[in-house]
């Protein structure tokens, strides 16, 4: 997903009561410093909102300068990092379809050099490289209380991959039923940024339909921006949400929510509208099945807008087949309101939702939370600390990440990271051992503590060697505590 543009101006937004869309694209020095001293943000022309909009707070006007300076610096090393992360994919892929490294110098002497092929099942993205395992752990059993969240890691960790890769995962290691794969159409970037996928788990006693939302891509920076992005759109009865993901989920221009779509010759797949309508063409074929979604980063905030734009639309059949809702390392998605809203949701329809978050990883504190104007997570969360010991928590500790008091605790812990990628495949076993990669972000980590703990790794790690006991307890045991 990418900036907001300047177009969004023209177009309309009846759709919404309140909007505020920011577009760093051609902010100058000038305009920023403008912006901390004057009330009158509706004259702002990378600000899009209703006329006359003001913000007295200066601490609000604050939040926003950082936001677009953030993403004004992601907008300029966009083609540099996606170099970098072409680099990063490129060469592990190149030695291991060449065999390695020996046969790859004989293969360049006798003229067989192989070049990598990206629709290959074999292909490993960043993600992949990062964390190399595709099998489920066969100690978890479907009694076993952590065994949803476990599959669900590895649903949302998978989703980064390409088709075939999937493919081979769900069916050959996995031993389940690989559904569909999903590419969607954002009308607003103009682009296919969505992706997502489908399998069902038939290995337990009825049918676990499963939905899994592509997340971030570590090297992509328009997917950064909108984490730090703080543009929303604000929809009747349900609160203020996040542009971006609105966007990404298949928000129509002009229009905002409509139940259905109008079909055309050759209509754009839209993500919510198929995976709506492939979920109900596989639960009419078995009454007794449930479904669940999962995402990790991007994908994770867009796996709980997902249920709230079908309780907008009232498909409560679809609802009540839904299982739970897993998310890992999910960012702020809504206001106080959308929590609200969100809570009524999950408890009318007793749906389980766990969010996981892993000790200093960052995308979980942003955007960033000063009061109910601006984005705010609901209900409790898994946190797990370094050595995978879990709680449930209201909130994240240090939710906005930025925090002098935090500074020496967070390098420090980011340093044991470092140490424990060596150890720990002595401590719990062989398919725990960390890859060059990930140890590659763990060397990231002693600059910018937080950021590999937002890798898929501790995750996967939390779900296997977390007490079974706090798997028990969803997130939506915490909403009687209210919205944080």
């Amino acid at each position: 997903m990418a900036i907001e543009g300047t177009s969004t101006r023209t177009c309309d937004k009846s759709f919404c009561e309140d909007h505020l869309l920011l577009s760093p694209k051609d902010v100058g020095l000038w305009d920023l410093i403008k912006l901390l001293f004057s009330k009158n943000i509706g004259n702002r022309k990378f600000i899009d909102c209703p006329e006359g909009t003001t913000e007295e707070s200066f601490s609000q006007r604050f939040v926003i300068f950082v936001s677009i300076v953030a993403q004004k610096l992601l907008h300029l090393v966009y083609k540099p990092l996606n170099w970098v992360g072409s680099a990063v994919e490129f060469m592990p892929n190149f030695m291991d379809v060449n065999g390695g490294f020996f046969k790859l110098l004989g293969n360049i002497v006798t003229g067989n050099m192989v070049l990598p092929n990206k629709e290959s099942p074999d292909y490993l993205t960043a993600i992949g490289l990062w964390d190399i395992r595709r099998d489920l752990d066969n100690r978890i059993k479907h009694e076993d209380p952590r065994y949803t969240s476990a599959l669900a890691i590895m649903a949302a960790k998978s989703s980064y991959e390409n088709e075939a890769y999937i493919k081979e995962t769900v069916e050959k290691h996995w031993k389940m039923e690989f559904l569909e794969f999903f590419n969607c159409w954002n009308e607003y970037e103009e682009d296919y940024t969505t992706q997502a996928f489908m399998w069902s788990d038939k290995t337990g006693d009825s049918e676990l339909i499963g939905v899994s939302f592509r997340g971030t891509s570590p090297f992509n920076a328009k997917d950064w921006s909108s984490d730090v992005d703080l543009s929303w759109y604000k929809l009747p009865g349900i609160g203020k949400v996040h542009a971006g993901f609105l966007k990404a989920l298949g928000l129509q221009k002009s229009q905002g929510w409509p139940n259905d779509i109008q079909s055309e010759y050759n209509q754009k797949p839209y993500a919510y509208y198929e995976i709506r309508k492939k979920l109900k063409e596989h639960l009419n074929n078995n009454p007794n099945a449930k479904f669940l979604i999962t995402g990790h980063s991007l994908g994770a905030a867009l796996s709980i807008v997902f249920p709230a734009v079908l309780a907008y639309h009232k498909e409560n059949d679809l609802l009540s087949k839904l299982e739970g809702v897993y998310t890992f390392g999910q960012p702020r998605v809504g206001d106080h309101e959308f929590g609200e809203y969100m809570k009524k949701v999950l408890v009318d329809h007793g749906l389980r939702y766990h969010r996981f978050v892993y000790c200093n990883d960052l995308v979980p504190r942003v955007p960033f939370d000063s009061s109910d104007i601006y984005f705010k997570h609901f209900g409790g969360c898994h946190y797990y600390n370094s050595f995978y010991k879990g709680q449930m928590l209201p909130e994240e500790p240090n939710k906005n990440y930025f925090s002098i008091l935090a500074i020496i605790p967070m390098f420090a812990n980011a340093f044991w990271e470092f140490l424990r990628s060596f150890i720990i495949y002595y401590q719990n076993g062989p398919e725990y051992s960390e890859t060059f990669t990930c140890r590659g972000w763990r060397v990231i980590g002693l600059l910018i503590a937080g950021l590999p703990a937002h890798g898929p790794q501790d995750y996967v790690n939390l779900t296997r060697l977390g007490s079974p006991e706090l798997f028990i307890t969803s997130s939506v045991d915490q909403l009687t505590n209210g919205v944080n």
